[in-house]
């Protein structure tokens, strides 16, 4: 992987806050650096079907099978999950 300058930024921004985003054009990264940056994470992508639908059906139950963290790709095609999380952080699910 190549090393990228915001390594060192994303790591201390996800001690700080419980959410962080990664946000960048496709095919630059994204998801190599998100898991090379957090292995010990769960790997969710939102690109599976069966998955879209499980956190689409009940997002909050979704969302606590993975109090420890997890790395969300393409989170983007579950827009109302985002809202779910902003809440969740701030009670500490």
């Amino acid at each position: 992987m190549v090393h990228r300058a915001v390594s060192a930024k994303l790591i201390s921004l996800s001690r700080k806050f419980p959410v962080v985003g990664l946000l960048g054009p496709r095919q630059s990264g994204k998801t190599t650096l998100a898991k090379a940056l957090f292995p010990k994470k769960p790997y969710v992508s939102f690109e599976n079907q069966d998955t879209i639908q499980l956190a689409s059906q009940d997002p909050r139950h979704f969302l606590s099978t993975y109090k420890n963290g997890a790395v969300f790709d393409e989170i983007q095609r579950v827009p109302h999950l985002l809202s779910c999380l902003q809440v969740d952080t701030r009670i500490n699910l």
